[in-house]
């Protein structure tokens, strides 16, 4: 069964930042690492010398892919993971979007679900959509927006089937101790018999601003664990529109196969090839885009010193993203005024269904692409503008 779809979140987002027109100048809505261009991934594997993949990029059939993905592509994608993980434990999806939604339908249709509020939509509402019946568990910022496992007992029952977690996590770019990360597995196990399937939206995985920070994926540290993947925010590879599922439990991948066989099954050839030449060039493309975010992690860094009256956060460990909380205002009326001016962040309400009073003042700032420095330097110039205002209604306040 399915239920009503819900509104997208970000909807009205998009109309505040005239998304239809093109959208802001001043954009720090976007969630990825610097994108990738056709010519940079093909002179990348032109250096490599890796001319067979070249002459099937100009020669591949435009007839079907198998379900489920290519072969040699999934070969790829098992590399990233331990040496229980083959080929024959990935499923392709033409990105992670459809991924979610159908790891929802082959888990959370018939049972109960837990998820993390707030998040991104998809991984939050997925099992919602399927017809699952959902406890939403909301996350603190006074935990560095990780689980309390006493909360996430609290919510487990008997019918309790599937959880979905984030790790890194979006949007705050925070991410469990290994401390924690083991708790929460341990947890999990010694509830209705370890039966419990967990897909953990990992999306940011390889984006750990220390290498010493980086988690074991969850289809490796975990029976009934489901790994979901996109090429678009490590690599900043959007575009190639490739996402995948990775489990170490082959009925698990079955399952996930008959359900995405009425969904979008078959990839196109020209991304999976592309995704191929991607991975193939994975450490220089990672390690160019780590050097990145860490570079303009030390501009906001000071940006958040700077203006510490008005701002506070959870420092981020990973990824892209950070969660800012404005002190003055509402991160809608935030997110409002910064539009009229051409500047573009994510408001709270575009991460869950009812913003709760603990985040209302926060808003993700995506910092993972070149153009950021310029972006900031205009956050920057309308806060030093609005001083006198925001002074005025924290004294009052």
């Amino acid at each position: 069964k399915m239920a009503a779809l819900t509104t997208p979140w970000s909807k009205h987002h998009k109309k505040v930042t005239r998304a239809a027109a093109g959208g802001l100048p001043y954009s720090l809505s976007n969630s990825f690492a610097q994108p990738l261009n056709n010519v940079e991934l093909l002179s990348m594997t032109k250096d490599r010398g890796d001319v067979e993949l070249l002459e099937e990029w100009s020669n591949h059939s435009l007839e079907y892919t198998p379900n489920g993905g290519s072969e040699d592509l999934r070969v790829e994608i098992a590399k990233l993971y331990g040496d229980a993980i083959s080929a024959a434990n990935v499923l392709v999806f033409p990105g992670a979007q459809v991924a979610l939604q159908t790891a929802a339908f082959a888990f959370a249709s018939n049972s109960h679900t837990i998820v993390f509020t707030p998040g991104y939509q998809s991984t939050v509402q997925a099992p919602l959509h399927a017809g699952g019946a959902v406890t939403n568990v909301p996350l603190s910022p006074s935990d560095s927006f990780t689980i309390n496992l006493q909360t996430l007992q609290n919510a487990i029952t008997p019918d309790t089937k599937y959880i979905v977690i984030n790790q890194p996590y979006n949007p705050a770019g925070t991410l469990m101790t290994p401390s924690q990360y083991s708790s929460f597995l341990s947890l999990i196990l010694s509830f209705n018999s370890g039966s419990i399937t967990i897909l953990s939206d990992e999306v940011y995985r390889l984006l750990e601003h220390s290498p010493a920070r980086r988690l074991p994926s969850i289809a490796d540290s975990y029976p009934n664990g489901i790994s979901c993947v996109t090429m678009s925010k490590p690599w900043g590879a959007c575009g190639v529109t490739i996402g995948w599922l990775v489990s170490p439990n082959l009925s698990a991948i079955e399952k996930l196969k008959d359900v995405q066989y009425f969904g979008t099954a078959c990839p196109s050839r020209a991304s999976e090839i592309q995704a191929i030449m991607v991975l193939k060039s994975s450490d220089k493309i990672l390690e160019r885009n780590l050097k990145i975010i860490n570079e303009n992690k030390v501009l906001l860094s000071r940006f958040m010193e700077k203006f510490k009256e008005y701002f506070t956060w959870n420092v981020p460990d990973a990824g892209a993203t950070c969660f800012i909380d404005c002190l003055p205002l509402t991160s809608a009326i935030l997110g409002a005024e910064l539009a009229e001016v051409g500047i573009g962040v994510k408001p709270a309400y575009c991460f869950c269904e009812e913003v709760y009073e603990e985040i209302e003042g926060y808003f993700r700032v995506g910092y993972g692409e070149r153009g950021f420095k310029e972006r900031l330097e205009k956050l920057e110039e309308f806060v030093e503008g609005k001083r006198e205002e925001w002074d005025e209604i924290l004294k009052s306040g």
